[in-house]
């Protein structure tokens, strides 16, 4: 149905008729394995106005938190539902997460393990510390925080700074045509550097010709998203045998330097708070898996103790730059194992730093 006033639809009937409110999943791509590492949640609504056109005309009916409580209410409900080793990424406005519609959705799940709440606008954020508390809260439920359009602007470079999100997505204007453009690439290789700096991932959002893929992977972007590599479906779709087989030549023409997944030692897995049986190193885990410390031994005297995880990092990070930022840590933490995480969070194993160093060494 069409306003009469604005020519945008009308939303209250599509309130009434939930139903109208659809969903279609895009996959999100591991480029180190080829592999979907999670799917985008987007809202579809019936006829030819598309999304964003709906939530306008939502907002200006005053009822903007009610839609996007729909569609995140839609999205949680099928999270049980995810294939194995995949996230489920939902997005909402952050001007709304505090609203009560947005926040009675979310409390629908109260475990949101394998979600990533995703902010997707950056006009500037009155209030920044309110903002950081809701995610972290978000954060203590097993969410992971995204942040969308980086390096758009400068409200959004200020909330990557304040929030610390765990995901981050390059702005599409950084990624159309970059290929081809020096300038593009060094600025989505600079909010990759800061993305690296708060162990977030970077991710490549609007792929849609293979010489983009070839230069983000090139770039060591560990994720992307796009028409390329899969469009929106109705269901969890696994990855064409076609794109798979892209993915990976791409990613093994790109691969000029060994990336720290061939230095990656096992680690045992403890819950924080158990007692750790064996003998160091191992990693203290949260509720959601997530590294929460690391339990070694003092060299010189053989104690045993625990410290705080001071640096992560993903697979496919370069060698180099995984040294480089361990050894500029504080001194205290600067001969510590660097951990190794997925896009979930999950740990992989550790990174020792005289392995880091004798790789670095060989590929001079």
């Amino acid at each position: 149905m069409l306003g009469t006033r604005t020519g945008l639809p009308d939303c209250r009937p599509l309130l009434a008729d939930p139903d109208d409110l659809t969903l279609a999943f895009q996959p999100i791509v591991g480029l180190e394995t080829g592999t979907v590492a999670g799917y985008e949640a987007l809202a579809r609504f019936p006829g030819s106005a598309g999304p964003d056109v709906w939530f306008a005309a939502a907002a200006e009916a005053g009822i903007a938190a009610e839609l996007e409580a729909l569609a995140i209410h839609k999205a949680l409900a099928v999270v049980p539902a995810l294939p194995d080793d995949t996230f489920l990424t939902v997005n909402v406005s952050p001007h709304l997460l505090g609203a009560p519609p947005v926040g009675d959705a979310l409390a629908t799940r109260p475990d949101l393990h394998r979600v990533v709440v995703e902010l997707t606008e950056h006009t500037p954020v009155d209030d920044l510390a309110a903002l950081r508390r809701q995610t972290d809260a978000l954060r203590g439920r097993g969410a992971l925080i995204a942040l969308d359009d980086a390096g758009s602007g400068y409200s959004g470079l200020q909330q990557m700074a304040a929030l610390r999100p765990q995901l981050v997505k390059l702005d599409r204007a950084l990624v159309a045509d970059a290929d081809a453009d020096p300038v593009r690439m060094a600025l989505a290789e600079m909010v990759g550097e800061f993305a690296g700096r708060i162990d977030a991932w970077l991710l490549a959002e609007g792929i849609e010709t293979q010489a983009e893929l070839a230069a983000f992977a090139q770039l060591g972007v560990p994720l992307a998203q796009g028409w390329l590599l899969g469009r929106p479906g109705p269901t969890f779709a696994p990855l064409a045998p076609e794109v798979t087989r892209l993915v990976r030549a791409q990613v093994a023409r790109a691969r000029l330097t060994e990336s720290v997944a061939s230095l990656l030692r096992p680690v045992r897995q403890c819950a924080q708070g158990e007692d750790v049986p064996g003998i160091p190193p191992a990693v203290l885990v949260g509720q959601h898996g997530e590294p929460a410390a690391l339990l070694l031994s003092d060299p010189r005297t053989a104690e045993v103790y625990t410290t705080p995880v001071s640096l992560r990092v993903h697979p496919s990070t370069d060698i180099h730059e995984t040294l480089q930022r361990a050894l500029t840590r504080a001194p205290a933490h600067r001969w510590e194992p660097v951990v190794c995480t997925d896009p979930t969070g999950h740990v992989l194993g550790i990174l020792r730093i005289e392995d880091l160093i004798a790789a670095a060494r060989t590929a001079r």
